[in-house]
């Protein structure tokens, strides 16, 4: 775990915003169990360390773009547990008035433009905000969140082809979880994933995506290099997925074996390292931590509870935001 060199309110509020997104992806799995969530989500738990260590280097100003895999993303950068929940449940109270569910929730308020169903499909998005903030001599940085398998996609390379000529304020951060979709990313793959972005004379970070204050020193180190005007910039975070490609993928021992899930849950969790690391540094007590993890499970049901009762948008709205040329 790299060495605490922040104030305390940073620290907790790293480990809060992990916690909210466990918490918020719990109860978004058994939303999805018990038949009260229409569609499919894909579960974020296990790699908490990465939305959290980039986007608290980040301020609301600064862009996101998000992935199928999302929630994490987006409560990261900010978003709150009624807007994200009726998100979920096609309420008109959602940050996309239900229309966007799981897979196109967005949260412009706070930077977020938008999850992608399409792997890497926001690659393009990214690459064109930080072009904006070039033309318009803004000083924001746009981060495009990815995973290993959207490495195989053509537009990544057209984009970072792009970035490098024009030295874009990007930060591609590819979260290499192991798997794309059911398969190994070593068979799928080849080579260093942090090599391609290097042929483009693109700086890239290899880091371990379990230690949120790696991960967020350097975020931050590469954040302000992009704000002075040297980016482009890539990063490889390792991490892991602890439920499957989707919530329906339960069955999951004929591609991944319950022992290698085993170990990454006990020995390289995130949020179990950086709680042993707080209370170790004298930062937290056990009973500071778990009154927080108690407070953010107490906001989650009510959140729930109100997105269950909330109204669904009107039959008028059907198309509202609809565009034609």
């Amino acid at each position: 775990m790299a060495k605490a060199k922040s104030n305390t309110e940073d620290y907790l509020r790293m480990y809060r915003q992990m916690v909210r997104i466990r918490t918020f992806e719990d109860n978004a799995n058994q939303l999805y169990l018990s038949a009260k969530m229409p569609g499919l989500t894909h579960m974020y738990s296990g790699e908490e360390a990465v939305a959290v260590g980039i986007c608290e280097a980040l301020t609301d100003d600064d862009r996101i773009t998000s992935t199928h895999r999302g929630h994490g993303h987006c409560v990261a950068k900010g978003a709150e547990f009624k807007q994200m929940f009726c998100e979920l449940l096609g309420k008109a109270e959602g940050y996309c008035r239900g229309k966007g569910g799981s897979m196109h929730i967005a949260d412009q308020s706070h930077g977020n433009l938008g999850a992608n169903a399409i792997v890497g499909g926001s690659m393009g998005i990214a690459t064109g905000s930080a072009l904006r903030a070039k033309l318009q001599g803004a000083d924001d940085v746009t981060v495009c969140f990815f995973g290993d398998g959207a490495t195989a996609q053509g537009l990544m390379y057209e984009v970072m082809n792009m970035a490098a000529l024009w030295s874009l304020p990007v930060i591609y951060a590819c979260e290499n979880n192991g798997y794309s979709e059911y398969t190994k990313t070593e068979e799928i793959a080849a080579g260093s994933i942090t090599a391609r972005a290097e042929a483009f004379g693109i700086e890239a970070h290899r880091i371990d995506g379990q230690d949120v204050l790696a991960v967020n020193d350097l975020s931050r180190k590469l954040v302000a290099r992009a704000r002075r005007g040297e980016g482009p910039f890539f990063m490889e975070l390792m991490t892991y997925r602890y439920h499957g490609h989707h919530v329906g993928d339960i069955n999951r021992e004929y591609y991944r074996s319950k022992a290698e899930e085993k170990e990454w849950k006990e020995n390289r969790d995130p949020i179990i390292r950086f709680r042993a690391h707080l209370v170790s540094e004298g930062i937290a007590t056990e009973d500071d931590l778990d009154a927080m993890n108690a407070e953010v499970e107490k906001d989650a049901a009510e959140a729930v509870a109100y997105a269950l009762d909330a109204a669904y948008p009107d039959a008028s709205e059907v198309d509202m935001h609809v565009f034609a040329a």
